[in-house]
């Protein structure tokens, strides 16, 4: 049985910010395909607030904010692990990417997306989550997949660990 996305909600942009507007939500993980690609399992759900804000430059912005647990793959040993995620994002509208693109470059500046008349809710929730997923996800303290604690094989789980080994013994 193939699950169907649930219903779409859209908001105008410079609309939802201007009226200080707030709507607040629940989606299950299932809903979100391209973030459904990172995870272990689309089981759970995860809680949004979008809030109309101005940014301290007077700025209409969108104020984010996602919580919920993922289950992630570590990448170590391959099994899965419990993620939390905890967002709280202003995005700062823009009319064009063309404005956006004429700022200077600035990594502590406020993320800068373009307003539409009919932003996709769902959409921008799903970018949060894809952003607060880590590079390489892994358990503070697991072995190795396919070793066993105290084996021998742990330190050569990576194909160098084996090469250090033999140039060791050469010298």
């Amino acid at each position: 049985m193939s699950h169907q996305p649930a219903h779409q909600p859209v908001i105008d942009g410079f609309e939802f910010a201007s009226a200080g507007a707030k709507q607040q939500g629940v989606w299950a993980l299932r809903d979100f395909p391209r973030l459904r690609d990172v995870l272990a399992s689309d089981a759970g759900e995860v809680a949004y607030e979008i809030s109309g804000v101005r940014d301290a430059r007077g700025r209409p912005g969108l104020r984010l904010k996602v919580n919920g647990t993922l289950m992630l793959r570590c990448q170590r040993c391959l099994e899965a692990m419990a993620y939390e995620v905890d967002t709280d994002e202003t995005l700062v509208l823009a009319a064009t990417l063309a404005e956006i693109h004429a700022e200077p470059a600035d990594s502590h500046a406020p993320d800068r997306v373009v307003a539409g008349k009919e932003m996709a809710l769902r959409e921008l929730v799903e970018d949060e989550l894809i952003l607060a997923v880590p590079y390489a996800p892994r358990h503070e303290d697991c072995e190795p997949a396919g070793t066993q604690p105290g084996d021998g094989k742990g330190e050569h789980a990576s194909p160098f660990a084996a090469l250090r080994g033999m140039m060791r013994s050469k010298h």
